[in-house]
Protein backbone atom coordinates (compact mmCIF):
# COMPACT_ATOMS: atom_id res chain seq x y z
CA UNK A 1 0.00 0.00 0.00
CA UNK A 2 1.31 3.68 -1.12
CA UNK A 3 1.72 5.51 1.73
CA UNK A 4 -0.16 9.18 2.16
CA UNK A 5 3.28 11.26 1.64
CA UNK A 6 4.29 9.23 -1.65
CA UNK A 7 1.43 9.55 -2.72
CA UNK A 8 1.27 13.30 -2.70
CA UNK A 9 4.52 13.33 -3.99
CA UNK A 10 3.76 11.46 -6.99
CA UNK A 11 0.75 13.42 -7.68
CA UNK A 12 3.85 16.64 -7.20
CA UNK A 13 5.94 15.01 -9.41
CA UNK A 14 3.10 14.29 -11.95
CA UNK A 15 1.92 18.07 -11.81
CA UNK A 16 5.29 19.10 -12.07
CA UNK A 17 6.20 17.15 -14.86
CA UNK A 18 3.03 18.02 -16.86
CA UNK A 19 3.03 21.66 -16.15
CA UNK A 20 6.65 21.88 -17.20
CA UNK A 21 5.85 19.51 -20.28
CA UNK A 22 3.10 22.31 -21.68
CA UNK A 23 5.11 25.13 -21.01
CA UNK A 24 8.18 23.64 -22.64
CA UNK A 25 5.95 22.32 -26.09
CA UNK A 26 4.42 25.88 -25.96
CA UNK A 27 7.63 27.65 -26.11
CA UNK A 28 8.90 25.26 -28.80
CA UNK A 29 6.12 26.25 -30.55
CA UNK A 30 6.44 29.84 -30.06
CA UNK A 31 10.21 29.48 -31.29
CA UNK A 32 9.26 28.38 -34.46
CA UNK A 33 6.37 30.57 -34.91
CA UNK A 34 8.70 33.23 -34.33
CA UNK A 35 11.35 32.13 -37.18
CA UNK A 36 8.82 31.82 -39.44
CA UNK A 37 7.43 34.99 -38.99
CA UNK A 38 10.74 36.57 -39.57
CA UNK A 39 13.91 34.18 -39.77
CA UNK A 40 16.33 37.09 -39.51
CA UNK A 41 14.47 38.73 -36.04
CA UNK A 42 17.20 37.41 -33.94
CA UNK A 43 20.92 38.02 -32.92
CA UNK A 44 22.79 35.22 -34.53
CA UNK A 45 22.04 37.64 -37.98
CA UNK A 46 24.08 40.10 -36.27
CA UNK A 47 27.00 37.23 -35.29
CA UNK A 48 27.04 36.60 -38.75
CA UNK A 49 27.02 40.17 -40.16
CA UNK A 50 29.81 40.62 -37.80
CA UNK A 51 31.79 37.24 -39.05
CA UNK A 52 31.46 38.07 -42.70
CA UNK A 53 32.93 41.47 -41.66
CA UNK A 54 35.61 40.15 -40.31
CA UNK A 55 36.51 37.76 -42.78
CA UNK A 56 36.28 40.22 -45.65
CA UNK A 57 37.29 43.52 -44.08
CA UNK A 58 39.36 42.65 -40.95
CA UNK A 59 38.67 41.92 -37.54
CA UNK A 60 38.75 45.55 -36.42
CA UNK A 61 35.96 46.76 -38.67
CA UNK A 62 33.59 44.64 -36.99
CA UNK A 63 32.02 47.29 -34.71
CA UNK A 64 31.70 49.57 -38.05
CA UNK A 65 28.24 50.44 -38.62
CA UNK A 66 28.14 51.10 -41.92
CA UNK A 67 29.69 47.78 -42.72
CA UNK A 68 26.96 46.27 -40.37
CA UNK A 69 24.39 47.81 -42.28
CA UNK A 70 25.67 46.54 -45.50
CA UNK A 71 26.46 43.19 -44.61
CA UNK A 72 22.71 42.81 -43.24
CA UNK A 73 21.27 44.47 -46.61
CA UNK A 74 23.41 41.26 -48.26
CA UNK A 75 21.91 38.45 -46.12
CA UNK A 76 18.54 40.41 -47.13
CA UNK A 77 17.21 40.55 -43.30
CA UNK A 78 15.74 43.96 -44.06
CA UNK A 79 17.28 44.71 -40.75
CA UNK A 80 18.19 48.68 -39.98
CA UNK A 81 21.12 49.18 -37.81
CA UNK A 82 19.73 50.75 -34.70
CA UNK A 83 20.21 51.53 -31.10
CA UNK A 84 19.11 47.78 -29.81
CA UNK A 85 20.58 46.50 -33.27
CA UNK A 86 23.75 46.45 -33.80
CA UNK A 87 26.60 44.04 -33.06
CA UNK A 88 28.67 44.81 -29.75
CA UNK A 89 29.60 41.63 -28.31
CA UNK A 90 33.27 40.65 -28.12
CA UNK A 91 35.28 39.46 -30.46
CA UNK A 92 35.09 35.61 -30.09
CA UNK A 93 31.44 35.86 -30.53
CA UNK A 94 31.85 36.85 -33.90
CA UNK A 95 34.65 34.03 -34.09
CA UNK A 96 32.19 31.56 -33.07
CA UNK A 97 30.28 32.06 -35.86
CA UNK A 98 32.60 32.10 -38.60
CA UNK A 99 32.33 27.88 -39.74
CA UNK A 100 28.79 28.90 -40.44
CA UNK A 101 29.61 31.98 -42.60
CA UNK A 102 29.34 29.12 -45.71
CA UNK A 103 26.73 28.24 -45.11
CA UNK A 104 22.29 29.33 -46.29
CA UNK A 105 21.47 31.20 -43.56
CA UNK A 106 18.42 28.68 -42.50
CA UNK A 107 20.98 25.92 -42.55
CA UNK A 108 23.73 28.20 -40.39
CA UNK A 109 20.98 29.80 -37.63
CA UNK A 110 19.49 26.09 -37.21
CA UNK A 111 23.17 25.03 -36.37
CA UNK A 112 23.68 27.68 -34.12
CA UNK A 113 20.36 27.01 -32.35
CA UNK A 114 21.09 23.20 -32.34
CA UNK A 115 24.70 23.69 -30.39
CA UNK A 116 22.70 25.80 -28.23
CA UNK A 117 20.24 23.08 -27.33
CA UNK A 118 23.39 20.66 -27.25
CA UNK A 119 24.48 23.13 -24.19
CA UNK A 120 21.13 23.49 -22.52
CA UNK A 121 21.20 19.47 -22.20
CA UNK A 122 24.68 19.62 -21.11
CA UNK A 123 24.09 22.14 -18.54
CA UNK A 124 21.40 20.24 -17.18
CA UNK A 125 23.21 17.18 -16.97
CA UNK A 126 25.86 18.71 -15.46
CA UNK A 127 24.20 21.10 -12.66
CA UNK A 128 20.47 19.62 -12.47
CA UNK A 129 19.48 18.19 -9.39
CA UNK A 130 17.47 15.64 -8.28
CA UNK A 131 17.53 11.89 -10.13
CA UNK A 132 15.11 10.08 -12.56
CA UNK A 133 12.29 11.80 -13.52
CA UNK A 134 13.11 14.61 -11.22
CA UNK A 135 16.15 15.56 -13.32
CA UNK A 136 14.27 14.99 -16.55
CA UNK A 137 10.99 17.44 -15.39
CA UNK A 138 13.94 20.03 -14.50
CA UNK A 139 15.10 19.80 -18.27
CA UNK A 140 11.09 20.54 -19.76
CA UNK A 141 11.26 22.86 -16.87
CA UNK A 142 13.86 24.94 -18.49
CA UNK A 143 12.77 24.69 -21.82
CA UNK A 144 9.31 26.42 -20.88
CA UNK A 145 11.26 29.11 -19.25
CA UNK A 146 11.02 32.38 -20.68
CA UNK A 147 14.67 33.43 -20.32
CA UNK A 148 15.87 29.78 -22.03
CA UNK A 149 13.57 30.14 -24.89
CA UNK A 150 14.02 33.50 -25.69
CA UNK A 151 17.77 33.16 -25.33
CA UNK A 152 17.23 30.29 -27.75
CA UNK A 153 14.93 32.41 -30.54
CA UNK A 154 17.74 35.23 -30.49
CA UNK A 155 20.24 32.96 -30.58
CA UNK A 156 22.21 34.09 -27.02
CA UNK A 157 25.70 33.06 -26.09
CA UNK A 158 24.46 32.79 -22.36
CA UNK A 159 23.39 29.08 -22.59
CA UNK A 160 27.11 28.64 -23.23
CA UNK A 161 28.21 30.96 -20.26
CA UNK A 162 25.86 29.06 -18.27
CA UNK A 163 27.59 25.71 -19.54
CA UNK A 164 30.83 27.32 -18.66
CA UNK A 165 29.84 27.96 -15.18
CA UNK A 166 28.07 24.71 -14.57
CA UNK A 167 31.19 22.35 -16.84
CA UNK A 168 34.00 24.32 -14.25
CA UNK A 169 31.42 23.36 -10.93
CA UNK A 170 31.31 19.76 -11.88
CA UNK A 171 35.25 19.71 -13.13
CA UNK A 172 35.88 20.82 -9.57
CA UNK A 173 33.88 18.07 -7.98
CA UNK A 174 35.62 15.75 -10.06
CA UNK A 175 38.99 16.95 -8.84
CA UNK A 176 39.67 18.28 -12.11
CA UNK A 177 41.11 21.82 -11.44
CA UNK A 178 42.94 23.27 -14.36
CA UNK A 179 40.47 21.66 -16.73
CA UNK A 180 37.94 23.74 -14.55
CA UNK A 181 39.95 26.94 -14.93
CA UNK A 182 39.64 26.85 -18.28
CA UNK A 183 36.25 25.69 -19.31
CA UNK A 184 35.60 29.31 -17.54
CA UNK A 185 36.69 31.01 -20.63
CA UNK A 186 33.91 30.50 -22.70
CA UNK A 187 32.39 33.39 -20.37
CA UNK A 188 34.37 35.77 -22.57
CA UNK A 189 31.51 35.42 -25.18
CA UNK A 190 29.42 37.79 -22.60
CA UNK A 191 31.78 38.53 -19.60
CA UNK A 192 28.96 40.04 -17.44
CA UNK A 193 27.36 37.33 -16.78
CA UNK A 194 29.42 35.60 -14.71
CA UNK A 195 32.72 38.00 -14.26
CA UNK A 196 32.69 37.46 -9.96
CA UNK A 197 33.20 33.26 -11.09
CA UNK A 198 36.63 33.46 -11.75
CA UNK A 199 37.32 35.51 -8.54
CA UNK A 200 35.24 33.32 -6.24
CA UNK A 201 38.11 30.35 -6.90
CA UNK A 202 40.73 32.35 -5.32
CA UNK A 203 38.72 31.45 -2.20
CA UNK A 204 39.08 27.77 -2.62
CA UNK A 205 42.91 28.64 -2.55
CA UNK A 206 42.64 25.99 -5.64
CA UNK A 207 45.89 27.58 -7.23
CA UNK A 208 45.55 24.84 -10.33
CA UNK A 209 42.04 26.19 -11.05
CA UNK A 210 42.93 30.13 -10.68
CA UNK A 211 45.62 28.91 -12.94
CA UNK A 212 43.75 27.51 -16.03
CA UNK A 213 41.09 30.39 -15.67
CA UNK A 214 43.99 33.08 -15.59
CA UNK A 215 45.94 31.82 -18.53
CA UNK A 216 42.78 30.73 -20.54
CA UNK A 217 40.63 34.47 -20.31
CA UNK A 218 44.16 36.13 -20.77
CA UNK A 219 44.50 34.65 -23.76
CA UNK A 220 41.76 35.46 -25.50
CA UNK A 221 41.83 38.50 -23.80
CA UNK A 222 45.14 38.95 -25.54
CA UNK A 223 44.07 37.83 -29.00
CA UNK A 224 40.53 39.92 -29.08
CA UNK A 225 43.04 42.96 -28.21
CA UNK A 226 45.52 42.06 -31.14
CA UNK A 227 42.98 40.87 -33.38
CA UNK A 228 40.93 44.34 -32.98
CA UNK A 229 43.89 46.88 -32.22
CA UNK A 230 44.05 50.37 -31.10
CA UNK A 231 41.34 51.47 -33.40
CA UNK A 232 38.89 48.45 -33.12
CA UNK A 233 39.21 48.43 -29.32
CA UNK A 234 38.39 52.20 -29.90
CA UNK A 235 35.23 51.25 -31.52
CA UNK A 236 34.54 48.57 -29.37
CA UNK A 237 34.23 50.81 -26.36
CA UNK A 238 32.21 53.51 -28.27
CA UNK A 239 30.06 50.47 -28.88
CA UNK A 240 29.85 49.59 -25.27
CA UNK A 241 29.47 53.17 -23.77
CA UNK A 242 26.63 53.34 -26.09
CA UNK A 243 24.81 50.19 -24.93
CA UNK A 244 25.20 51.70 -21.19
CA UNK A 245 23.26 55.16 -22.21
CA UNK A 246 20.47 53.14 -23.41
CA UNK A 247 17.77 52.75 -20.62
CA UNK A 248 16.31 49.33 -21.85
CA UNK A 249 19.90 47.43 -21.38
CA UNK A 250 19.65 48.82 -17.69
CA UNK A 251 15.89 47.93 -16.96
CA UNK A 252 16.68 44.63 -15.23
CA UNK A 253 20.13 45.95 -12.95
CA UNK A 254 20.48 48.14 -9.68
CA UNK A 255 20.20 50.97 -11.93
CA UNK A 256 15.75 50.89 -12.04
CA UNK A 257 16.26 51.27 -8.42
CA UNK A 258 18.74 53.78 -8.00
CA UNK A 259 18.45 55.82 -11.33
CA UNK A 260 22.02 57.79 -10.80
CA UNK A 261 24.47 55.76 -13.21
CA UNK A 262 27.22 57.10 -9.89
CA UNK A 263 25.15 55.83 -7.07
CA UNK A 264 24.49 52.45 -8.73
CA UNK A 265 27.74 51.80 -9.65
CA UNK A 266 29.23 52.15 -5.96
CA UNK A 267 26.40 49.82 -4.88
CA UNK A 268 27.34 47.70 -7.47
CA UNK A 269 30.95 47.27 -6.48
CA UNK A 270 30.00 47.12 -3.18
CA UNK A 271 27.81 44.03 -3.81
CA UNK A 272 30.69 42.39 -5.42
CA UNK A 273 33.24 42.35 -3.24
CA UNK A 274 30.21 41.09 -0.67
CA UNK A 275 29.52 38.53 -2.95
CA UNK A 276 32.84 37.13 -2.93
CA UNK A 277 33.31 37.58 0.82
CA UNK A 278 30.32 35.41 0.77
CA UNK A 279 31.57 33.35 -0.86
CA UNK A 280 35.03 32.76 1.25
CA UNK A 281 32.71 32.35 4.17
CA UNK A 282 30.97 29.40 2.61
CA UNK A 283 33.51 27.81 1.20
CA UNK A 284 33.31 24.72 3.73
CA UNK A 285 29.85 24.24 2.86
CA UNK A 286 29.93 22.91 -0.08
CA UNK A 287 30.74 23.74 -3.38
CA UNK A 288 27.43 25.12 -4.86
CA UNK A 289 27.24 27.52 -2.75
CA UNK A 290 30.71 29.37 -3.57
CA UNK A 291 29.02 29.48 -7.66
CA UNK A 292 25.55 30.81 -6.22
CA UNK A 293 27.41 33.48 -4.55
CA UNK A 294 29.31 34.41 -7.68
CA UNK A 295 26.30 34.03 -10.10
CA UNK A 296 23.66 36.14 -7.38
CA UNK A 297 26.13 38.35 -6.79
CA UNK A 298 27.47 39.13 -10.47
CA UNK A 299 23.87 39.45 -11.93
CA UNK A 300 22.71 42.17 -9.79
CA UNK A 301 26.82 43.77 -9.66
CA UNK A 302 26.93 43.54 -13.36
CA UNK A 303 25.60 46.85 -15.35
CA UNK A 304 23.64 45.47 -18.76
CA UNK A 305 21.39 42.36 -18.00
CA UNK A 306 18.23 41.34 -20.90
CA UNK A 307 15.80 38.68 -20.03
CA UNK A 308 17.94 36.27 -21.48
CA UNK A 309 20.27 36.45 -19.55
CA UNK A 310 18.32 35.57 -16.68
CA UNK A 311 19.40 31.86 -17.49
CA UNK A 312 22.13 32.05 -15.10
CA UNK A 313 19.78 32.80 -12.06
CA UNK A 314 18.35 29.71 -13.20
CA UNK A 315 21.47 27.73 -12.79
CA UNK A 316 22.58 29.23 -9.72
CA UNK A 317 18.61 27.70 -8.29
CA UNK A 318 19.84 24.63 -9.68
CA UNK A 319 22.94 24.59 -7.73
CA UNK A 320 21.29 25.39 -4.48
CA UNK A 321 18.96 22.51 -5.00
CA UNK A 322 22.39 20.48 -5.30
CA UNK A 323 23.36 21.56 -2.03
CA UNK A 324 20.93 19.85 -0.02
CA UNK A 325 19.62 23.01 1.54
CA UNK A 326 17.16 23.47 3.70
CA UNK A 327 13.42 21.75 2.79
CA UNK A 328 11.83 24.84 1.72
CA UNK A 329 14.68 26.42 -0.24
CA UNK A 330 12.82 24.76 -3.44
CA UNK A 331 9.91 26.95 -2.54
CA UNK A 332 11.69 30.19 -3.07
CA UNK A 333 14.07 29.15 -5.88
CA UNK A 334 10.25 27.90 -7.80
CA UNK A 335 8.85 31.46 -6.72
CA UNK A 336 12.08 33.24 -8.47
CA UNK A 337 11.53 31.30 -11.53
CA UNK A 338 7.94 32.26 -11.80
CA UNK A 339 9.02 36.18 -10.74
CA UNK A 340 11.03 35.98 -13.84
CA UNK A 341 8.66 34.39 -15.57
CA UNK A 342 6.23 36.77 -15.30
CA UNK A 343 8.76 39.66 -15.77
CA UNK A 344 6.87 41.06 -19.28
CA UNK A 345 3.64 41.50 -16.70
CA UNK A 346 4.92 42.62 -13.89
CA UNK A 347 8.27 44.50 -14.68
CA UNK A 348 11.70 44.18 -13.59
CA UNK A 349 11.36 45.35 -9.77
CA UNK A 350 10.01 41.56 -8.60
CA UNK A 351 13.02 40.05 -10.05
CA UNK A 352 15.68 42.80 -8.50
CA UNK A 353 13.74 42.18 -5.80
CA UNK A 354 14.12 38.17 -5.36
CA UNK A 355 17.75 38.58 -6.85
CA UNK A 356 18.53 40.94 -3.49
CA UNK A 357 16.42 38.92 -1.35
CA UNK A 358 18.43 35.57 -2.38
CA UNK A 359 21.99 37.67 -1.66
CA UNK A 360 20.02 38.40 1.95
CA UNK A 361 19.83 34.44 2.45
CA UNK A 362 23.19 33.71 1.35
CA UNK A 363 24.59 36.55 3.88
CA UNK A 364 22.34 34.92 6.68
CA UNK A 365 23.61 31.34 6.17
CA UNK A 366 26.86 32.72 5.98
CA UNK A 367 27.19 34.07 9.61
CA UNK A 368 24.99 30.99 10.79
CA UNK A 369 27.58 29.55 13.15
CA UNK A 370 28.32 25.83 12.23
CA UNK A 371 30.21 23.96 14.76
CA UNK A 372 31.34 21.53 11.57
CA UNK A 373 33.23 24.55 10.50
CA UNK A 374 35.84 24.87 12.81
CA UNK A 375 36.37 21.19 13.23
CA UNK A 376 36.89 20.92 9.21
CA UNK A 377 39.18 23.25 9.20
CA UNK A 378 41.32 22.02 12.19
CA UNK A 379 41.42 18.65 9.94
CA UNK A 380 41.88 20.64 6.79
CA UNK A 381 45.44 22.17 8.67
CA UNK A 382 46.56 19.05 10.11
CA UNK A 383 46.32 17.33 6.86
CA UNK A 384 48.24 19.98 4.45
CA UNK A 385 51.35 18.98 6.08
CA UNK A 386 51.23 16.03 3.79
CA UNK A 387 49.87 17.90 0.63
CA UNK A 388 51.09 20.01 -2.43
CA UNK A 389 50.30 23.60 -1.98
CA UNK A 390 48.21 24.20 -4.65
CA UNK A 391 45.33 22.87 -2.69
CA UNK A 392 43.45 19.56 -4.71
CA UNK A 393 43.29 18.08 -1.53
CA UNK A 394 39.91 20.35 -0.46
CA UNK A 395 37.04 17.50 -0.35
CA UNK A 396 35.00 19.08 -3.21
CA UNK A 397 32.94 15.82 -3.64
CA UNK A 398 31.87 15.61 -0.18
CA UNK A 399 28.03 16.22 0.40
CA UNK A 400 27.51 19.38 0.98
CA UNK A 401 25.69 20.29 4.54
CA UNK A 402 23.00 21.49 5.09
CA UNK A 403 22.48 25.08 5.44
CA UNK A 404 19.41 26.95 7.67
CA UNK A 405 19.22 30.29 6.77
CA UNK A 406 16.87 31.28 9.74
CA UNK A 407 17.78 32.78 13.09
CA UNK A 408 19.63 31.35 15.63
Amino acid sequence: MVSPSRRWRNLGTAAGAATAGLFAVFDLYQWAAAYAADRFHNDFTFYLAAARIGLAHGWPSIYDLKLQQAELDALGSGIKVAELARYISPPPVAWAAVPLTPLPYPVAYWTWSSLLLAALALTWYLAAPGVGRARLIHLAAALGWLPVIYGLQLGQPAIFVALAVAASYWLLRSDRPVWAGVALGAIVLKPQLAFLVPFALLTLRRDRAIMGSVLTLGALAAVSALALGPAGIGAYQERLNFAASVPVNRELTLAYIFGDLTITRAVQIVIALWSLFLAYRMRRRGLEWLFVCAIVGGMLATPYVHLDDLVMIGLAGWLCLRANAPSWTWIYVLGGAIVVEGTPIWGPGPVIAAELGALGLLSVAAFKHDDRDAQQHRTEGEHDRGLHRDGEHLPVDRQPEAVDVRQP
